[in-house]
């Protein structure tokens, strides 16, 4: 009670508010989105986010080492497939020497400590830009699990440490949990995407990947939303996180972030697992919009909220502004 109580003697000054600081950020606690392409010595920045590239393989693993290099432990891969490779069965998804697969080889061999995650989803092989097998005009769900199960497994051949399956179908997580099983990847993690909304802070990374749903011959969904959840529940999210840890999730995630910490505490109050929760592309475009036109201050915005989503109750935060924030708290 005032007066025998004030707060602001723990707000003095710095020192003193470092001492009762309740959440803490470090290079450890970010995971580094990455774009993929075809061919050597390639380096192309994504328009809708300065800053962040898609780059050749072997500029990838030089990348990778950068980032170790400033405490960055894990990436979280994906690949801008050639048109020429897409078809509905998403089968290039599983090819042992696809360009997926041959990254995942050289990060391993060049930085064998960074945990490497790739991307489980059909949408950057699909004629149609869907995460799953068109049948009768709606999502297949079955068929497209079967085809998840062998995308991972050749993701863990490659030597990915864990699998991220991005696409939101019923009882995926089971599926490649008995699948990495019986193929001997006892070892391999899944982090699943738990909560991931149907949410238009996604479009610039589409834009990267060119995996926005697309008009079509036949009959297809003309958005993600059968199976991505819709952003006015929050009950459903806690129901979707519980059903993956029960199926084997070692990992869930919220997506996307800094809108959705509401669903960050509600999941991780109710799982016994990190929570993953994903920054996304949208989110970081907005703010380095408004940061080239003098209205916001890159760097604080940046951290307040990296700061908030680890406050909210994130373990691991997948930012694009993993490597600049790195460089800041390493400062």
């Amino acid at each position: 009670m005032f007066p025998l109580h004030r707060g602001r003697r723990l707000r003095v000054n710095e020192s003193i508010r470092s001492l009762v600081r309740e959440t803490s950020l470090s290079p450890a606690d970010f995971m580094f989105p990455m774009f993929i392409a075809e061919g050597e010595n390639v380096k192309v920045e994504i328009p809708s986010m300065p800053g962040i590239f898609r780059r050749s393989i072997d500029l990838t693993v030089e990348e990778v080492k950068e980032l170790f290099a400033l405490g960055i432990r894990a990436v979280n891969i994906y690949v801008k497939v050639n048109d020429n490779l897409k078809d509905n069965t998403g089968k290039e998804a599983w090819n042992p020497n696809g360009l997926m697969q041959q990254a995942i080889k050289a990060i391993k061999k060049a930085c064998p400590e960074m945990i490497v995650m790739p991307d489980v989803a059909l949408d950057p092989y699909s004629i149609y830009g869907h995460d799953g097998i068109i049948e009768n005009g709606d999502i297949a769900n079955d068929a497209t699990n079967d085809a998840l199960v062998k995308m991972a497994v050749s993701h863990a051949q490659a030597g990915a440490d864990f699998v991220a399956p991005s696409d939101m179908m019923d009882g995926r997580v089971l599926r490649l949990r008995e699948g990495l099983d019986a193929a001997g990847f006892q070892n391999v993690g899944i982090m699943s995407y738990s909560a991931k909304y149907a949410s238009a802070f996604y479009g610039p990374f589409r834009d990267a990947l060119d995996s926005a749903p697309k008009e079509a011959d036949i009959e297809v969904p003309k958005d993600k939303k059968t199976y991505q959840m819709d952003y006015a529940n929050r009950i459903e999210a806690v129901k979707e996180a519980l059903m993956d840890v029960e199926e084997g999730a070692d990992m869930v995630m919220v997506k996307p972030g800094i809108a959705y910490l509401d669903i960050v505490r509600e999941v991780k109050n109710a799982v016994n697992v990190p929570v993953t929760v994903f920054h996304v592309s949208g989110e970081y475009a907005m703010i380095k919009a408004a940061a080239e036109r003098g209205w916001l201050d890159n760097d604080k915005i940046m951290m307040e909220q990296l700061m908030c989503i680890k406050r909210a109750g994130a373990s691991l935060i997948s930012t694009y502004f993993a490597k600049e924030a790195a460089i800041l708290l390493n400062k």
